[in-house]
């Protein structure tokens, strides 16, 4: 069978441009993938004592985007939840991202309004300009001893590298709060797939023109099929070669565990920012799934490493000339388009996936 489409990829992205291209403008999909099972790192399952959990670390779905939000809202009914996040220091467990209540149990202070806690962070904040790297634009905002407490070890743990040998946007965007909100995040939308992330892939994905090849990396099969048009989410390296020299990734190993235990943990997830805890956060999976198994609870523990499956692109200077390369030589490239976080070497969240597919799919259709 001839393709109009190959598709590299079944995460968000090459999964919502399938959708479209097949729905909408009628065309016939191929979509392949390395590993065996759609929905990239947003997979989730059921283990063996029949708990769901997120086979690539906690997934949580907010946006600010009703156009995202009805979208997704086509392919699973939503369950409301507000992910919350605490940081452990000293065995005591401190509300993410900084706020309020972090400022007044951390310090021993009682301040009860927004200006007050404004002013703690304008007395020991540290002037620094320009703001070059992600210790910069913390020390600037909340001054040395919450950076270190809260961000030094634990973004080189993540990243094997200091805040200050980081780009200012991988600690930039972690907000610093003057209220007493201790949700993660703050966006209208803040739900999860009420069946999973798997569920929802499986809908996105139901169309008699789309026709998906797990186990299979696309390379292996260019000379056995036909097609018009490739949209490639892998990584953009990968697909020319190297021939630049590789983009360096962070990966994740997972240490999973069950526990005879009602609950494990205050939070859904607890990062451990101290130097000498090797893993990074811990996720109790039944808090994010709401499921009840009576005395029974399982986790996963973190731990950042170099080699595996990609997870966050290394944003500093060096690596962005690099993909700078790769990307002027895919605008030379006939019809293949580089779509998502691998392809365009970029950090996004799962909501923003889906907005950047949903407005390349509306170029596209306009072509």
């Amino acid at each position: 069978m001839k393709y109009d489409y190959l598709i590299v990829g079944a995460g968000f992205a090459g999964s919502v441009m399938a959708e479209r291209i097949a729905g909408m403008l009628n065309k016939k999909v191929l979509l392949v993938d390395k590993r065996n099972h759609i929905g990239g790192n947003a997979y989730d399952e059921f283990d063996e004592h029949g708990i769901l959990i997120h086979k690539y670390g906690p997934h949580i779905f907010h946006t600010n985007s009703k156009k995202v939000f009805e979208y997704l809202s086509r392919f699973t009914e939503w369950r409301f939840y507000e992910h919350k996040v605490s940081a452990k220091i000293n065995d005591k467990l401190y509300p993410i991202p900084i706020n309020r209540i972090t400022i007044n149990k951390l310090y021993n202070k009682n301040f009860s309004t927004e200006k007050e806690t404004e002013e703690f962070y304008n007395s020991v904040k540290e002037k620094r300009h320009p703001i070059s790297n992600s210790e910069d634009i913390i020390v600037n905002k909340i001054g040395h001893d919450l950076y270190e407490k809260f961000f030094k070890h634990y973004t080189k743990k993540q990243w094997n590298l200091y805040p200050d040998e980081l780009s200012p946007a991988v600690c930039g965007r972690i907000p610093i709060r003057t209220n007493d909100d201790s949700r993660y995040f703050t966006d209208k939308y803040q739900f999860m797939p009420k069946e999973g992330y798997t569920k929802m892939f499986e809908k996105i994905l139901a169309h008699k023109n789309i026709y998906i090849q797990l186990n299979t990396d696309y390379k292996t099969m260019l000379d056995k099929i036909k097609f018009d048009k490739m949209i490639f989410t892998g990584p953009i390296d990968y697909y020319f070669d190297y021939k630049f020299g590789k983009l360096p990734y962070r990966s994740i190993r997972f240490e999973f565990e069950k526990h005879d235990m009602e609950s494990y943990q205050e939070t859904a997830v607890v990062n451990y920012v101290e130097k000498n805890i090797p893993f990074t956060r811990l996720t109790e999976y039944k808090k994010l799934t709401a499921q009840s198994f009576g005395g029974k609870t399982v986790i996963s523990k973190e731990f950042a490493q170099l080699n595996g499956e990609p997870y966050y692109p290394v944003p500093n200077s060096k690596n962005k000339l690099l993909y700078g390369k790769y990307f002027r030589e895919a605008e030379k490239t006939k019809n293949v388009y580089f779509v998502g976080r691998l392809a365009e070497y970029q950090y996004y969240n799962m909501d923003q996936v889906v907005a950047k597919c949903l407005l390349f799919f509306e170029e596209l259709r306009d072509k």
